[in-house]
């Protein structure tokens, strides 16, 4: 029978799988011989057996009375005795972090007599009451499932009846009173008496940290985050230190560095007379944990040396709860900490200096996402701005929206394509949606421990707190600053996360100083350039040497091109023709399409070569010594005409009023002959190719003439013709031995050898399923991933994801978008048939991808994996992506 309850002696750090972060890391403390109140751990197994049986496994109970008794007998004092109580906590504990999202049940073991013998030992009579309405309230919320506003409403009714507005202003006759409140509500509410044995509130406090595990937060933050579902939580009972016996008890965070921007100093929040909840509930303001050394010296000290410990041992920045019971210091948990994108960036590189990490360690401990964030624009410190308040820095970035007071409003207006700030008093867990929906998040109340903090934090959110001079009145749906200005909901307002300033109206965004480093406008090494960029440059410089995976750009201009090569883009492995054929030139193409007879045809393509030639000379110049593949014309023709609706109101016009409209009747004419019922799977790509005689030889002639002439300048073109939409080798051998002849006769017109690959996209599943025959006639693949996902969904992307793709991904149908990351189970299957039979067939077969996923993180890991030469993704996901290559190769 397997072990299920571990006492903290028993564990150790590298036990999450078994343990969860919260538990492994209590039972790393006690180890380390930090002082850690004594407790068990119950296993993730025992809760996944639970969720998936419906009862907790066989052997369970008896485990978990051995563990209390033993804790009984090393405390001095049992469970709710009646004169000295035994209290604990119930409190969850996952392999990765979720915070707030699963339950916590504080001061178990009080009852009406319990709570007199706590009263008594405490020599504090209101700490003792105090502690049990909190039972109450947090056991009525978490296990009974009771509407927490009602708890809220009744403290408050007390407050208001005594015209105070703090809860320390509270006695112990009022929190008396809110006991019997409490309790009535819970009678109320659930039909029972709340319940007085100790035992059976542990075990039912148990059970519902086990069902939080599948709470629709817990689901939605786990689905953010990518976090798998079957993982469950571990449950860790310990024996309760209090925070609120009095002004010289206390609870707070630390950080060892600042999780915002990485600084090494004293971060945190502390907050006397109080529980640990009541810290990242953000109920009361904290003061900043550098105060502390003012109000308790020793346990000042004592925290510093405790933090500095876990630091160098853990060799990363720790996220630290602790609690002070009268002068005494208690570490209740720590975990490597959250932190923003640019923290992460330069504690990584801080801890190379230190020698704590290497350079490899240094890459695994930042990804492409918050790169990509650092990219993100900020506010322009040049712009005029009107200042409504100030609040914590909590979590940077620019962020600009309608303000909106409740999660539901956030949801609502974002889906209509509103930008959205949400701002509330404090957040809470159930404000995980409309926190999602945000572009940034406001709260009035709370430090950079509060809940809105670290959630925002972990998911990239900009986000100020604590704003206390902003009167945030979400039931009037307002804002209000100090100085009288009132923002309605719905009226425009900026924050950024990075100063905590926030400002009324739009305040226009400038270039990140990591882009203009990216675009060569910042040397690393002279005084423009701050600590920030110098970290992002030794990690990219790094990763830039190790990686194996090139990195190419999806790029159509020469501007677009040399773009993509400041970026640090090997070539461009996506020029697509067919935006060449926009804009005046969509004449041309009217012409080509309405072209009665072959000499009209030849016409259109004469008039259409040279455009495209001057074309194909500038990117070739802008990436001279670097691969172009050139992808020919792939959308349907329609797409170069007019819209149906708009050609037909044209021309009933101009019969109603006797005018001339030939070649708008011709057009309409056209445009009704070449419409399809679904023109992605018609006639488009090699089939136009095929269909329209000239159409692709004029492409490689405009091709070839480019090259020869960039040669002929002293330029080294490196052209790749790529036709796409391939289903069988016979369409390929016919357009290939077209192109052959082409390159044949521009090199003799020109004098230059013009021996340049031809390839195709892989974007159907037959073309994957037959590689092996394909790869005979391509000198290259390049995987379209856009295409090859809708086609093996059977997915239109324009359709279904403004349709049904919300509703997959909030039913679970979906972890993230097929469509943003790549379905490694179908669409990657495909891709490793088709690498498999594409290498067995021509072993020297050039591998790439150039739809969209070639810029994801998690996706370019894969690519890695499979083998493939390159990537290419737009401009601005270079730097992720060769971040991503690098840190491939490095795992």
């Amino acid at each position: 029978m397997p072990k299920y309850v571990y006492e903290f002696t028993e564990g150790n750090k590298d036990l999450k799988d078994l343990l969860g972060g919260k538990g492994a890391n209590l039972a790393e403390m006690t180890n380390l011989g930090l002082p850690v109140p004594p407790g068990f751990t119950i296993t993730t197994e025992a809760c996944r057996h639970y969720l998936e049986h419906g009862r907790v496994p066989e052997g369970l109970d008896a485990e978990i009375a051995e563990k209390l008794t033993a804790l009984e007998g090393a405390m001095g004092k049992r469970l709710g005795q009646a004169d000295d109580p035994l209290l604990v906590s119930v409190r969850s504990g996952a392999k990765f972090s979720m915070p707030g999202m699963m339950e916590t049940v504080l001061n178990i073991g009080l009852n009406d007599e319990s709570v007199q013998g706590l009263a008594a030992q405490a020599g504090e009579e209101r700490f003792a009451w105090d502690s049990y309405r909190r039972l109450i309230q947090m056991f009525g919320k978490t296990v009974q499932d009771i509407d927490g506003e009602l708890f809220e409403d009744a403290i408050e009714d007390v407050k208001r009846r005594k015209d105070i507005t703090n809860d320390l202003d509270l006695d112990a006759g009022d929190f008396k009173e809110l006991v019997q409140t409490f309790k009535g509500i819970v009678r109320d509410e659930t039909g029972r008496e709340f319940p007085a044995d100790p035992r059976e509130q542990m075990e039912l406090a148990i059970k519902a940290v086990f069902d939080s595990w599948n709470a629709p937060r817990a689901v939605l933050y786990r689905r953010q985050e990518r976090i798998p579902t079957d993982l469950g939580t571990a449950v860790n009972v310990c024996s309760m230190v209090f925070g609120n016996l009095g002004m010289d008890s206390g609870t707070g965070v630390a950080f060892t560095r600042d999780p915002a921007s990485g600084q090494q100093g004293i971060y945190g929040d502390y907050l006397q007379n109080a529980q640990g909840e009541d810290v990242v509930a953000g109920i009361r303001n904290t003061v900043p944990l550098a105060d502390l050394e003012r109000i308790d010296k020793k346990s000042y000290g004592e925290l510093l040396d405790i933090m500095e410990r876990l630091e160098n041992h853990y060799r990363d920045l720790c996220d630290i709860e602790f609690t002070i019971e009268r002068g005494k210091l208690w570490m209740l948990q720590t975990r490597v900490g959250k932190r923003t994108a640019a923290a992460a960036f330069r504690i990584a590189n801080q801890l190379v200096d230190q020698g704590l990490i290497t350079l490899d360690e240094a890459v695994a401990r930042v990804n492409g996402d918050q790169l990509a964030q650092l990219m993100f624009p900020r506010f322009d410190e040049a712009a005029e701005r009107h200042r409504l308040g100030r609040g914590m820095n909590a979590s940077p970035g620019a962020a600009v929206g309608k303000a909106v007071f409740d999660s539901y409003t956030a949801i609502k207006w974002s889906r209509s394509g509103e930008n959205v700030i949400l701002c509330r008093r404090e957040t809470n867990p159930d404000d995980l949606e409309g926190m999602i929906a945000a572009e940034g998040i406001l709260t009035s109340r709370g430090g950079k421990t509060s809940h809105a903090a670290v959630v925002a934090r972990g998911m990239g959110k900009t986000c100020v707190c604590g704003a206390e001079e902003l009167d945030i009145d979400t039931k009037n749906r307002r804002l209000t600053a100090p100085g009288g200005e009132v923002v309605e909901e719905g009226g425009l307002i900026s924050i950024d996360g990075t100063s905590g300033e926030v400002f009324l109206g739009e305040v226009p965004v400038v270039s990140s100083p990591i882009v203009r480093y990216f675009d060569g406008e910042i040397d690393p090494a002279s005084d423009q350039a701050d600590d920030l960029v110098r970290a992002v440059h030794r990690i990219m410089h790094y990763v830039d040497a190790a990686r194996r995976l090139y990195v190419r750009a999806n790029a159509d201009t020469p501007e677009d091109a040399q773009r993509a090569r400041r970026m640090g883009a090997q070539g461009i492995g996506l020029c697509r023709t067919e935006h060449m054929f926009l804009g005046d030139r969509r004449a041309l193409v009217e012409r080509l399409i309405l072209a009665d007879t072959e000499k009209e045809q030849e016409e259109s393509l004469a008039a259409l070569l040279p455009l495209q030639r001057d074309d194909f000379v500038g990117i070739f110049e802008a990436m001279d010594g670097l691969p172009v593949t050139v992808r020919l014309l792939d959308p349907p023709l329609h797409e170069f005409l007019p819209d149906i609706t708009e050609l037909s109101v044209r021309v009933a016009v101009a019969e109603a009023r006797g005018e001339k409209h030939e070649n708008d009747l011709r057009l309409l004419q056209a445009v009704h002959r070449l419409h399809e019922q679904n023109p992605m799977l018609g006639l488009r790509g090699v089939r136009l190719g095929l269909v329209v005689p000239g159409l692709f030889t004029m492409q490689v002639r405009a091709i070839a003439q480019a090259a020869a002439e960039r040669i002929r300048a002293g330029g080294r073109p490196r052209p790749e013709i790529m036709i796409p939409l391939v289903g069988t080798v016979q369409e390929l051998e016919i357009i290939r031995e077209e192109s052959l002849r082409v390159l044949r006769e521009v090199g003799e017109e020109y004098g230059v050898e013009l021996d340049y690959p031809i390839g195709t996209m892989i974007e159907l599943p037959r073309a994957a399923l037959t590689a092996g025959q394909i790869a005979e006639n391509a000198e290259f693949f390049s995987f379209g991933t856009n295409d090859l996902t809708q086609t093996v969904w059977g997915f239109s992307r324009d359709d279904v994801e403004a349709s049904f793709f919300s509703n997959y991904l909030e039913k679970g149908v979906f972890g993230i978008s097929p469509f943003e990351s790549l379905d490694v189970d179908g669409v990657g299957r495909l891709i490793k048939i088709a690498v498999e039979e594409g290498r067995a067939a021509r072993p020297g077969i050039k591998l790439g991808v150039c739809g969209e996923h070639g810029g994801d993180p998690t996706s370019v890991h894969f690519f890695h994996e499979v083998g493939l030469d390159y990537v290419s993704c737009s401009p601005f996901r270079v730097p992720v992506a060769r971040l991503e290559a690098g840190r491939a190769a490095a795992r």
